[in-house]
């Protein structure tokens, strides 16, 4: 069990299943499946004044997105628990580009010289933190949902906005890694 755990599946058994899930939240209500929203409904929730945007029956639109939400963190807390230090697999020449940027700190998830409470108090990393948090909220805002809401169920769909979104999402990716990562390490 704990192989199936801590090793990558394979993308052709991944891909298929997370494929899955379009059909299957179709037919289980009608439902389309990404994590975005779920910001709005929860600032619909507890927001003390809300401006028309909040103002809905987030109960009706949201509570299963939620439910979902807090399936998915509980998941990922008990694998957190079952797992405390999973191995990670960084490809040779990642770490090489990592290290010709300065960033030599690749134990964890992120790079700690790059995403700490330390990191934070720096302008440098203040910008990749703050700034990337903000852009990637403003950006899923403004696409109208976010990777996995515009990836899965938009393409699965063949809907043309998400096919945009998308593009404008790697695009954006691309350009952050190879334009905007490398002026804000220098």
């Amino acid at each position: 069990m704990s192989d199936l755990l801590t090793t990558p599946w394979p993308w052709h058994v991944t891909g298929p299943l997370l494929g899955l899930v379009v059909p299957a939240l179709l037919v289980a209500g009608n439902r389309s499946f990404g994590v975005s929203a779920n910001l709005r409904h929860l600032c619909a929730i507890g927001a003390p004044v809300k401006p028309p945007f909040l103002r809905y029956n987030w109960r009706q639109a949201g509570a299963w997105n939620l439910a979902f939400l807090l399936g998915a963190t509980l998941a990922g807390v008990c694998i957190g628990w079952l797992i405390p230090s999973p191995t990670l697999g960084i490809a040779d020449q990642t770490l090489r580009d990592l290290a010709a940027l300065g960033v030599s700190d690749v134990s964890g998830y992120v790079p700690a010289s790059l995403f700490s409470w330390s990191a934070l108090t720096t302008a440098r990393g203040l910008v990749m933190i703050v700034g990337g948090g903000f852009l990637v909220g403003f950006g899923t805002a403004y696409a109208g949902g976010c990777t996995s809401g515009h990836g899965i169920t938009g393409l699965a769909a063949l809907q043309l906005p998400s096919l945009i979104a998308v593009c404008g999402f790697f695009a954006g990716g691309l350009a952050g890694t190879h334009l905007l990562l490398p002026l804000l390490l220098r």
